[in-house]
């Protein structure tokens, strides 16, 4: 049952984009949501119904005050409220999502011998490599990285203490190449190792094509278990890479100037860099005619505030991910159009080709 002041609350609420904060009887933020129509997602909430989660219910009954900031874009709320998320740590956003997230995939040397493991942080002991971090839940990681030992037939269940030279079960199985025999067996465990990092970085797909080579001919000898494992090997394969692909984005600390229509006559841009909103406005589209000049004055902002930048490097944090996250997302939907500026254009400060990228995507 609702308070009167939720009630008064949810019948006033914006059917626009922005960030909802809920707030206990103390006045503390115990959870932060985001939506592209605030007016259904937050009523949503205090609706009853059978197919209601019990969190839900338990987040709905705790809920005595709302916090509403709006946003033009939903790309805003979401950048919005990754960083409130980030800032205040509510209790509830912890307890709704996925426990034990973010880990990484760790390339690890045991005696030798290469091997994937799931890692809390990236310089566990016996790290060759590391990838991540992973946002999916430990559980989820655990599965891909399964999968696709198996897939390689890396999955030596050796025991550590075990001396080399004795097979483990999983040889038996047809899950190991044999590195727990030693010799060229260890080789061959390490080489495959080299092909699957390879394929992660994006500078050899050979393996990826061999697997699913495999998967058509398990298919083909109706062999539909073999071909249902190398399917969710391929998929981890996918997961991982797909992550890496956001760290890389991040790590390349490209500029970005995006567009996004609002109504026929109104649009809002950003300056993006790396994971962050260096600047945005809302503007008036006047027609053709006044295009060149509103790209040039967008221009001169979009040298300032890139100038003015710092040129971040190393290995993005877990808060980074989040946010570059929602960018490459953002990036790649039809809601936005967007120009990649380049940086010796911006040391140079060529207004304007700037300035005619620009006026392509108005």
């Amino acid at each position: 049952m609702t308070n009167e002041r939720i009630e008064l609350q949810l019948r006033t609420l914006p059917a626009a984009p922005g960030v909802y904060l809920m707030k206990d009887a103390a006045g503390g933020v115990i959870y932060v949501g985001k939506s592209k129509n605030l007016q259904q997602r937050v009523r949503s909430y205090f609706h009853v119904s059978r197919h209601r989660s019990k969190k839900v219910e338990r987040l709905a009954h705790n809920v005595k005050d709302l916090e509403i900031r709006r946003t033009d874009t939903e790309f805003e709320a979401l950048m919005l409220e990754c960083r409130l998320i980030q800032e205040l740590k509510p209790i509830y956003n912890k307890k709704m999502k996925s426990p034990l997230g973010y880990v990484y995939l760790a390339i690890c040397d045991t005696d030798g011998i290469w091997d994937l493991e799931v890692a809390d942080v990236p310089d566990a002991p016996g790290t060759r490599q590391v990838y991540g971090p992973y946002s999916a839940s430990r559980y989820a990681v655990e599965a891909a990285v399964q999968s696709v030992r198996e897939a390689l037939r890396i999955a030596c269940s050796r025991p550590r203490s075990a001396p080399i030279g004795f097979p483990c079960l999983n040889h038996s199985l047809g899950l190991c190449l044999g590195a727990c025999l030693g010799g060229e067996a260890v080789e061959r465990n390490n080489r495959m190792m080299d092909r699957f990092t390879a394929l992660l970085d994006g500078s050899d797909s050979s393996l990826r094509e061999e697997l699913e080579r495999r998967m058509r001919d398990a298919s083909e000898r109706f062999d539909f278990e073999a071909a249902a494992k190398l399917r969710d090997a391929l998929h981890a394969i996918d997961l991982f890479a797909r992550q890496e692909e956001i760290a890389g984005f991040i790590e390349q600390n490209e500029n970005f100037v995006v567009v996004e229509r609002l109504s026929e006559r109104e649009t809002k841009w950003f300056i993006l860099k790396r994971n962050t909103i260096l600047y945005s406005e809302k503007v008036e589209l006047l027609g053709e005619s006044s295009q060149a000049s509103m790209s040039l004055e967008m221009a001169e902002q979009t040298v300032v505030y890139l100038s003015q930048s710092s040129f971040l490097t190393g290995k993005p944090t877990r808060d980074e991910i989040d946010e570059a996250r929602i960018i490459y997302r953002y990036l790649q939907s039809s809601d936005c159009r967007y120009a990649q500026i380049p940086q010796a254009w911006i040391d140079a400060l060529d207004k304007a080709r700037i300035a005619q990228l620009i006026e392509e995507i108005l």
